[in-house]
């Protein structure tokens, strides 16, 4: 998957005017998450426009609620409840679904050939048994896989460690080869 794919805006940093007065743990935070809540939430809401406002809620909220944010037990677990939270209420005020299955789906279309497209009828199966899943392993699923980021990167962002995000890893794997009629063959998830 290109890493550009579900990035509709690309890293939008804090202005230099902000960055002065924001607490650095602030902005070194932000910098470090903002791409990937905004590449997450465009995968879940099939729009960039939305996707924006809704990480930039994200953020506006963790900055209010800063200090006790640092005091979680894990920071990264807290923002990443939030962030789900955001992406959640902003569908219930749609009135949507979830739009991972289409916008994963459009996006392996606009990068194949027509020689894939039978190829792509499979990956639309694929992705909806995904959606199916639990929202961990579907939260892991879709930034280890769809997104691309390794297992250290995934674990990090949810708050969860390296081994749950495996674990997840294969849970996912022997659910979606039940589902899709598939065989699953342990070990394969040491490539991530």
């Amino acid at each position: 998957m290109n890493e550009g794919e579900f990035d509709p805006s690309g890293d939008r940093a804090v202005s230099s005017e902000l960055a002065g007065v924001l607490p650095v743990e602030f902005t070194a935070f932000h910098s470090q998450q903002h791409r990937a809540y905004l590449r997450y939430a465009h995968l879940q809401l099939g729009n960039p426009t939305d996707a924006e406002e809704v990480v930039d809620d994200v953020f506006t909220f963790l900055l209010k609620v800063w200090r006790q944010a640092l005091k979680e037990a894990s920071l990264h677990g807290f923002a990443w409840a939030v962030l789900r939270e955001h992406v959640e209420r902003r569908l219930t005020v749609l009135g949507r679904q979830v739009a991972m299955v289409e916008t994963a789906w459009f996006a392996a279309l606009r990068r194949s050939s027509r020689e894939r497209l039978e190829l792509l009828e499979s990956k639309l199966g694929l992705y909806a048994a995904i959606a199916g899943l639990s929202e961990r392993q579907y939260d892991v699923v879709l930034l280890a896989f769809l997104l691309g980021n390794d297992c250290d990167t995934v674990a990090r962002m949810m708050g969860i460690s390296p081994a749950t995000v495996r674990s997840h890893i294969r849970g996912a794997r022997r659910t979606l080869s039940r589902k899709l009629g598939v065989d699953w063959i342990p070990g394969e998830e040491k490539d991530q």
